[in-house]
């Protein structure tokens, strides 16, 4: 067991109605002057479960503010415009604290506005570079402004997290941007609100969470009770997403997504794990950062041909390593002996829950599948994976990937 050093200072309030009962308590601890940062628009709709549509029910709830938008934040959220705008209207307005209503990407695209509009130090329309240094890491976030979110999606668990992933689209970057600053203060969670969720967005979330866990138990050193926590994350994923594609409105099984993914990426799974490297992720940044695709997506038609893949090209005590977690794996989630039908179950469950899983079925063809390969290799630091990956290994995979 590996030693770590954890905590988190979020504040998480979940349940049916907590926005109304307590968004307007919390917010008046952070000042006068509010951001509200959103998507699309789905949440100014009115469902058959709400009255009233929860853009309305906020703007009610904290009509003693004065109140900014920031509206559009795309999935695979953009840094210009969305961060470089938020950071402008922080900057120009004097923003006290910033409300993120909506999905992962939304709050993705928060965090990284709280934190270069917290560290930067002039305008953000003269420093440009300084702000995208900031995203990636080159230099580091020093403060933020205080982040509350209203999440609506199940998936991406950044309403518990440090971290959010941004693309830079002149680039075709898609990066990970972490600091303990942009932690969000406190995070409201009501699965009510996933009820309307289109089953494609329901069923991404679900792929991107099993694999922020799955990232998490492939690794050298690993634990029994985290072995057991993460096991159990994914079986109830599986069930329950079984349910609410026949029931959307089943409460029970929507919570039951929502605190498994709530959980999923900020650490608590895999204490005294040793690190894997993510290396599924670090593919799927090239696949979404070039495609635009959706993200749960392209992780699930990712994952059996990389499990594939390490099992065929490890040797040695990492082969012996990689056998015994996935046939564990497979045995506890599935109930499957040997690693070929493991690796075959996975497979198989994204696609009875109607997941595409080849590549064509998203719209990606071979023409950049070495370009994207080597981009990878290049920035991902994926030769210091668990298994390690060279770009001939990710080229492979993407190639696997196509049938």
């Amino acid at each position: 067991m590996v030693n770590f050093d954890y905590q988190t200072p979020t504040r998480l309030i979940f349940g049916k109605g907590v926005v109304r009962e307590k968004l307007s308590s919390v917010m008046n601890k952070f000042g006068k002057r509010v951001l509200i940062t959103y998507g699309g628009g789905s949440i100014k709709r009115v469902s058959e479960w709400q009255s009233r549509s929860l853009y309305d029910e906020v703007k009610e709830i904290i009509a003693d503010k004065e109140v900014f938008e920031l509206s559009g934040i795309q999935p695979n959220p953009k840094f210009n415009p969305s961060v470089v705008d938020g950071v402008r209207i922080c900057q120009d307005e004097k923003i006290d604290v910033i409300l993120s209503v909506g999905g992962g990407s939304v709050l993705d695209c928060t965090k990284a506005i709280a934190g270069v509009a917290g560290t930067l130090q002039g305008k953000v329309d003269d420093n440009i570079e300084e702000a995208w240094d900031i995203v990636c890491g080159r230099k580091p976030t020093t403060s933020a402004v205080p982040i509350v979110d209203i999440i609506t999606m199940a998936a991406t668990g950044s309403e518990y997290d440090s971290g959010g992933v941004i693309s830079r689209t002149e680039t075709n970057d898609k990066l990970a941007y972490f600091s303990y600053h942009v932690f969000p203060a406190v995070s409201f969670i009501d699965p009510t609100y996933t009820f309307t969720l289109p089953v494609k967005q329901t069923l991404a979330g679900i792929a991107d969470c099993i694999n922020h866990i799955m990232e998490s138990y492939f690794c050298a050193e690993h634990i029994d009770m985290n072995d057991a926590f993460m096991e159990g994350a994914i079986k109830s994923l599986i069930k329950n997403v079984k349910t609410v594609l026949r029931d959307p409105a089943n409460y029970d099984a929507r919570a039951e997504i929502f605190y498994a993914t709530t959980l999923g990426c900020n650490g608590i799974y895999c204490l005294g794990n040793s690190a894997s490297g993510w290396p599924m992720h670090g593919m799927e940044h090239a696949l979404s950062a070039y495609y635009d695709i959706t993200h749960g997506e392209g992780l699930a038609i990712i994952t059996p041909r990389w499990m594939q893949h390490i099992l065929e090209h490890s040797t040695g005590d990492l082969h012996n390593q990689v056998v015994e977690r996935i046939e564990k794996f497979g045995k506890n989630i599935f109930d499957t002996e040997g690693c070929e039908t493991s690796i075959k179950a996975m497979h198989d469950f994204f696609r009875e829950i109607g997941i595409p899983m080849t590549l064509p079925e998203v719209g990606i063809d071979e023409s950049r599948l070495a370009e994207m390969a080597k981009h990878v290799a290049e920035n991902e630091g994926l030769d210091q994976a668990w298994v390690p990956l060279l770009e001939k290994d990710i080229l492979d995979i993407f190639k696997a990937c196509m049938k």
